[in-house]
């Protein structure tokens, strides 16, 4: 009797090694895959999003549809991932926000970022930019802080949304230079972006791939890049860190999935992400819009998440940050 049992669990190990690579080369065979953005169509979030699903789309031999599920900063759609079946044909490309701040802006959070998600990998990181509106009187981040300590609470800034990195980055830039700011939260970096063009706001800090050819434009002014120095592409727009020491803040992009999906579809999936990554074709489109690649799959991604939430946590307690 101890032989067959032996036997039998020798025979079922053996037919759960072949099946998880059967399962990997099966997947997918539907014809289309979800790529849910958790922000409207244009941001930063969205435009890394359809670059990725073009080439990811390619290498699967699939339909890759990227899906715009904006509202209360990633909520709408992270929820909308979450509840999704967990077989591989629904994923998110999200920004860093909703996984490692809203926890701690939101009383009731729809989602458990650590444990109701699968962290594929990070894809980019995100250089921001420090822009105005041309009819705010200033040339540099010096006069900048002159003019909002000469006016405190006069001066005001658009964010993609309570929570989001624009919003966050503008708290700690107010804290960093002891002025007063005004919060006006929009529903995506997209719409944020367009408030400031349109003047409806005198300063917002966003993406530079979104900032920038508003700036080409002459529809806004740049101030300055959130990075430690400047960046090789814009060598004439100084680091944030020039006026500010120690100041610089980047958000990042990755792709999650729904819990459960099997870890051989999740290997598959990272497999042709890191490959897309590579891609000199994609990259140069990446770089050519100011998105760095930066790719922390698996486990780095987790830990990155965490790192982030501990972080977030005790800026939003110190600026006493809440939301409904």
């Amino acid at each position: 009797m101890r032989k067959l049992v032996s036997v039998l669990a020798a025979a079922a190990g053996l037919l759960a090694l072949t099946a998880a690579p059967s399962l990997a080369q099966e997947w997918p065979t539907r014809g289309t895959i979800r790529m849910i953005v958790p922000y409207p169509a244009g941001g930063g979030t969205d435009v890394v999003a359809r670059i990725v699903s073009k080439y990811l789309s390619e290498r699967l031999h699939q339909t890759i549809i990227v899906e715009n599920r904006g509202g209360a900063n990633g909520q709408v759609g992270l929820q909308a991932l979450k509840q999704s079946a967990p077989d591989g044909y629904t994923m998110a490309m999200t920004s860093d926000s909703p996984m490692t701040v809203n926890k701690w802006v939101y009383k009731n959070l729809p989602y458990d970022p650590m444990n109701d998600f699968i962290h594929v990998t990070s894809v980019i990181r995100l250089p921001s930019l420090l822009a105005v509106h041309p009819s705010l009187p200033v040339k540099n981040v010096a006069e900048l802080i002159a003019l909002a300590k000469s006016k405190p609470g006069a001066l005001n800034y658009a964010s993609a949304g309570v929570g989001n990195f624009s919003h966050l980055e503008a708290e700690l830039f107010a804290q960093a230079a002891g002025i007063k700011l005004v919060h006006v939260p929009y529903k995506g970096t997209g719409p944020a972006s367009l408030g400031l063009i349109a003047g409806e706001v005198q300063m917002s800090f966003n993406n530079v791939s979104t900032l920038w050819p508003y700036v080409k434009e002459k529809k806004i002014v740049a101030l300055a890049v959130m990075e430690p120095r400047r960046m090789p592409d814009l060598p004439d727009v100084p680091a944030i860190s020039e006026t500010i020491p120690g100041f610089d803040m980047a958000p990042w992009v990755g792709i999650i999935l729904p819990a459960g999906v099997p870890k051989p579809i999740v290997d598959r999936l990272t497999k042709e992400i890191l490959a897309v990554m590579k891609d000199p074709a994609a990259v140069k489109i990446f770089t050519d819009q100011q998105l760095v690649v930066m790719t922390l799959p698996g486990e780095q991604f987790t830990a990155l998440i965490q790192k982030d939430s501990d972080k977030w946590e005790k800026v939003v307690k110190s600026a006493n940050i809440k939301m409904d």
